[in-house]
């Protein structure tokens, strides 16, 4: 696959979000085998590239809207990174709780119980970790 500007542009954006480490990790431990590499290709262009590389919203709200719609949808693994890249573009612990809390009265407890668990694990994982690169 020839290297498109929203392929560049896609890889640029991800590396911010996720941070050197994260990104480093799934090349190895993901995207080993030819069908995750075209899954991380089409996905730094048109994920990254398209969609979060457009101008009306910062990331940092793009990654509290991602929270909240894994949080919805119940899809965990998703949510883990997701509060991660959050925490990377300057949400607070305290506010991404306050966040889960305020859609326990939309979407249930019991999912946002499950998001409180994931959100909790990643906190302690990037506090373990010096916060991340």
């Amino acid at each position: 696959m020839s290297e498109s500007e929203l392929y560049q542009k896609g890889r640029e954006i991800r590396r911010q979000l996720m941070g050197d480490a994260m990104v480093e990790d799934m090349a190895k431990n993901t995207y080993t085998n030819p069908t995750m590499e075209k899954f991380s290709q089409f996905t730094s262009e048109a994920v990254f590239g398209m969609l979060w590389g457009r101008p009306s919203l910062d990331l940092k709200l793009r990654t509290l809207i991602c929270v909240i719609s894994d949080t919805c949808t119940g899809r965990w693994p998703e949510l883990a990174i997701h509060v991660r890249m959050a925490l990377r573009q300057g949400w607070t612990e305290d506010e991404l709780g306050e966040v889960l809390l305020h859609l326990s009265g939309y979407i249930g407890v019991p999912s946002v119980r499950e998001a409180m668990i994931i959100a909790n694990e990643v906190f302690e994982d990037m506090a373990a970790e010096g916060a991340g690169d």
